[in-house]
């Protein structure tokens, strides 16, 4: 039984990918989303999003596929070069692209940037977006197809996609628990206007309050990123922008020139990971899936990586049931992992015991020397693709 009619509940990025990649492979695609953009107004806006993505070369290489990184290309983009992580220089681990004779590690872009690209294909592949009133009041699953309905509307297909975040109410109306916990910490956003030429290394530094990040945008922007308690973001997001910028030049060693605020954002993180990815009719994506820690931020490039795996296993295929299955078993495990892995790096350096410093830049030391096994984290970091 093949499928021919989608719906998938959630426009942002994730949303948006799936949409096309369905669309592509002939099927019927309406995609639900409240907030509804118009492309064209986002990406010639002059407007900086604080929020961005570091998209590794298997997201480039998929948004070009659906047509939008073209669009991107000529508008607020920046490529990574190079991606360090450090405690303490000089014991620091250095990725560069010259390692693996590629170009770039992947870029950095704002995320309405790469939604309104995205949106900008739909027409082209006649993918509807509606917007009911209101949240989804029920969920029903058939041996014959999925009913979503709402307060004044009602939507029928083959298969619904939530793609419609870590709070997904899809994934609740399917009754699908989820495992995870709020981190102690918050995480603070902060968008500069940067006085230094274009940068293309973007760096992590490991403090016991929490990880600081520094990631190159489009010249003259950057985004800082600063974990810490979040009552003391808070307090320090209401400080004026003179302030503030004490505070970051306090904080932050190793920005390459001086700087103004532009604005900043607070943001609680959690961990949290579905007990199942697939029900019935029914398959999560993206967040409703899993929420990782922005650590390394991967958490976009976990979500085209289910785009490409759903889509692969819905194509064509006779048995819903066995492609969603097929879905689940390729990607929930690997999703674990990476969630794992970053717990284990938040968690190994969030602390200031002298035997455990000493012993994690040893760590770090050790892999940046490490040669082949380098390469091979290197390679996975950049989605598996040179």
């Amino acid at each position: 039984m093949s499928v021919k009619q989608v719906l998938i509940v959630g426009g942002g990025m994730v949303g948006a990918a799936c949409a096309i990649k369905l669309a592509k492979q002939g099927m019927q695609v309406c995609v639900i989303e409240q907030q509804v953009i118009d492309p064209q107004a986002v990406l010639q806006s002059d407007q900086v999003d604080i929020r961005v993505s570091a998209i590794n070369r298997f997201s480039e290489q998929l948004l070009d596929e659906l047509g939008a990184m073209p669009a991107l290309r000529q508008n607020r983009i920046a490529q990574y070069t190079q991606l360090e992580a450090y405690e303490d220089k000089p014991e620091q681990l250095l990725f560069d692209s010259q390692e693996l004779g590629a170009s770039h590690l992947g870029h950095l872009v704002e995320n309405k940037l790469i939604q309104a690209a995205l949106w900008a294909q739909f027409e082209k592949y006649d993918i509807k977006v509606c917007s009911p009133e209101g949240q989804a009041q029920q969920l029903l699953q058939t041996p014959q197809g999925a009913t979503l309905i709402y307060e004044h509307e009602q939507f029928e297909c083959d298969l619904i996609i939530a793609a419609d975040g870590g709070r997904s109410r899809i994934r609740q109306l399917a009754g699908i628990g989820v495992t995870g916990w709020q981190y102690q910490q918050h995480c603070m956003g902060i968008l500069i206007k940067l006085d230094a030429p274009q940068q293309t290394k973007t760096w992590q530094q490991f403090k016991p309050t929490g990880p600081i990040a520094f990631l190159p945008m489009q010249y003259p922007y950057a985004n800082l990123i600063w974990y810490d308690e979040g009552s003391k973001l808070k307090a320090l997001q209401q400080l004026d922008g003179a302030t503030l910028k004490q505070r970051i030049q306090e904080h932050f060693f190793e920005l390459p020139g001086d700087f103004e605020v532009v604005t900043a954002a607070v943001f609680p993180l959690a961990r949290q990971h579905a007990n199942t990815y697939v029900s019935k009719r029914l398959a999560l994506v993206g967040d409703a899936a899993h929420t990782i820690n922005p650590l390394a931020g991967q958490g976009v490039n976990l979500g085209f990586k289910d785009v490409v795996a759903l889509t692969h296993a819905l194509e064509g295929c006779e048995s819903l049931d066995d492609a969603l299955n097929r879905y689940q078993r390729q990607r929930r495990g690997e999703n674990l992992l990476m969630m794992s892995m970053m717990d284990a790096c938040y968690f190994g350096f969030s602390n200031s015991l002298s035997p455990l410093k000493r012993l994690r830049n040893l760590a770090l030391s050790a892999a940046n020397k490490s040669g082949p096994i380098k390469r091979q984290v290197l390679k996975h970091a950049m989605g598996g693709v040179t």
